[in-house]
């Protein structure tokens, strides 16, 4: 919950703006202010003053306790003009609250986190548990200096400017180690223990076998991503404490899924309790990996509990990405968060070139030029598979007539996929020409470099004779001029030589063009690869200079 407060009827407006927002994630305390601010402090997740700067630290200075405990608190003005990240930039979240505040009020948002300022991720915001010398290695990416990265385990990390050698170094590693001088050790959530025990075994029993096995092992408990059993054990009393306790998720499957797994060590006791010859070292296993500890029983006499632990491979990411039609405010917050979030990009070069400022430093490009769309899907995939987070890039939509099919391909399940949403051109050609998709609509790439012509004609046979609004893709090339007007020559059996047509060059950049013209009155010879032709069907119309299609919102009368 976010806490909201002010002290005056300016300040209150504003403050009434974001809650009416976000009615569901916010709280306004009312009252004195000192107040209201000790009582949101000891009862909310983050807080958003409406005060001065100055007031705001004298307030909630006696109240601070560390930078893992505190809320994270955001400043703004009466005015509402600027939302200052104050407290808990990174643990407390109140950088990234700061830049929503600002969406919601047209502020501007005051980050000052050394970090943030140099464009790099903070080591404290990566997601996984962190320990050492947080400040002193940060400090030296900060400053340019030698960072090593020791990655023991595979995973997925943005961008970070390392290098082979440095005299300070970041370890990823799920290994029981202490950290040295110059050191930051961040924790992979790469282990996984299976856990089985008898009704009624206690949760200290279960609590403590799986600390003693993983204290020997040398494994760190904070490396743990999951407990998994049987589901037959799915409310056993000391396996859900016990997963509590060390604060991660409790995994169930069925007995056919464990009996399943090829285990070295089965036995007939669980076979007879719950149906499958092993718990805990299937119930590691059924996702893959590596046993790094066999079952182990715990030292009760009779044992009534067993664990083992299993590292699990570090799955790669591969977030493929739409850029939108080519202007900066067409790209989604969602794709820029992605490529922020990617330590390895993949793209045509002149894409690369469209977002490359917006990339960290340290991520690593991958570019090529056209003509390479299966390369960079392979290339993309095959960093993936190696833990990478890698963002694959395409203009409009990714899923349009772009890399995502390519990609998804090439893909297995042995990598998370992640698709991000573009504006097509279509829809960007659409939005400047009028309402020509108001109605039903297809778009058919006239390329036949990689389809049949014969599949493409049969396509737009089809559109026409169901009198659907067409939107041509790849219309018209130096070296294939004559499919554009094979396919009007197609539509204009079935329309008008008055049906409007939309025709719409480099949608969205600086030296967009449009113009609206009819089927009769096309000039192919005015059209390129950098244009979208959209050809109207029965009912489009032009209307005061755009191109309309009705759709008609009353309802359609029943039939007798």
């Amino acid at each position: 919950m976010i806490g909201l407060i002010s002290a005056t009827a300016a300040g209150a407006a504003t403050r009434d703006r974001l809650a009416a927002a976000w009615p569901d994630r916010t709280r306004v305390y009312e009252g004195p202010v000192g107040d209201a601010v000790r009582a949101a402090f000891a009862q909310c997740e983050q807080l958003v003053c409406f005060l001065a700067t100055g007031a705001v630290v004298r307030l909630v200075a006696p109240l601070l306790s560390g930078k893992t405990a505190d809320p994270g608190v955001v400043c703004v003005d009466e005015g509402g003009r600027f939302a200052v990240s104050l407290v808990g930039g990174h643990a407390g979240g109140a950088n990234e609250l700061a830049r929503e505040v600002g969406e919601v009020l047209g502020a501007e948002p005051v980050v000052t986190t050394a970090t943030d300022a140099a464009d790099l991720p903070g080591l404290d915001t990566l997601g996984l548990p962190v320990e050492g010398d947080v400040a002193g290695v940060s400090r030296a990416l900060l400053d340019g200096e030698a960072v090593a990265l020791r990655a023991e385990v595979a995973w997925p990390l943005p961008p970070l400017p390392v290098a082979a050698e440095g005299s300070y170094t970041i370890r990823l590693t799920d290994r029981l180690v202490e950290t040295a001088e110059r050191q930051v050790v961040l924790r992979p959530p790469s282990l996984v223990v299976g856990v089985g025990a008898s009704k009624g075994a206690p949760v200290e029993e279960v609590l403590g076998l799986i600390e003693g096995v993983l204290r020997e092992a040398g494994l760190s408990a904070a490396s743990v991503a999951e407990l998994a059993t049987v589901d037959a054990k799915a409310e056993e009393p000391g396996i859900v404490e016990a997963a509590r306790r060390v604060g991660v998720p409790l995994v169930t499957y069925s007995a056919g899924e464990l009996a399943a797994v090829d285990v070295p060590n089965p036995s007939d006791a669980p076979l007879a309790a719950v149906g499958t010859p092993s718990v805990a070292e299937a119930a590691a296993l059924v996702s893959g990996g590596e046993l790094l500890v066999p079952k182990r029983k715990s030292a009760a006499s009779p044992a009534m509990a067993t664990c083992a632990v299993v590292r699990r491979p570090g799955r790669g990411r591969l977030a493929v990405v739409g850029l939108g039609p080519g202007a900066r405010d067409l790209l989604t917050p969602r794709a820029k968060a992605e490529l922020r979030r990617a330590s390895v990009l993949v793209g045509l070069d002149q894409y690369v070139e469209q977002i490359r400022d917006l990339l960290r430093p340290g991520t690593r490009i991958l570019e090529s030029g056209l003509g390479a769309e299966e390369e960079r899907a392979r290339t993309a995939v095959e960093e993936a598979r190696k833990g990478r987070a890698v963002a694959l890039i395409g203009s409009g939509d990714a899923g349009v007539y772009a890399m995502a099919s390519p990609a998804l391909a090439e893909a297995s399940d042995d990598i998370d996929v992640v698709g991000v949403p573009g504006v097509t051109a279509a829809l960007a050609a659409g939005a400047i020409l009028g309402a020509p998709l108001g109605h039903d609509h297809v778009s058919i790439s006239l390329s036949d470099l990689h389809t049949p012509w014969e599949v493409i004609e049969r396509r737009v046979r089809a559109a026409a004779e169901a009198d659907i609004v067409v939107t041509f893709y790849n219309p018209r090339s130096r070296g294939r001029d004559w499919q554009l007007p094979k396919a009007l020559d197609i539509l204009a059996e079935h329309r008008a030589p008055t049906t409007p047509v939309g025709v719409v060059r480099n949608a969205s950049r600086p030296d967009e063009s449009a113009r609206l013209t009819t089927l009769a009155a096309l000039d192919p010879a005015t059209v390129d690869m950098m244009t979208v032709v959209t050809v109207g069907n029965t009912a489009t119309r032009e209307i005061a200079g755009r191109m309309v299609t009705p759709r008609g919102y009353r309802w359609q009368e029943e039939p007798e």
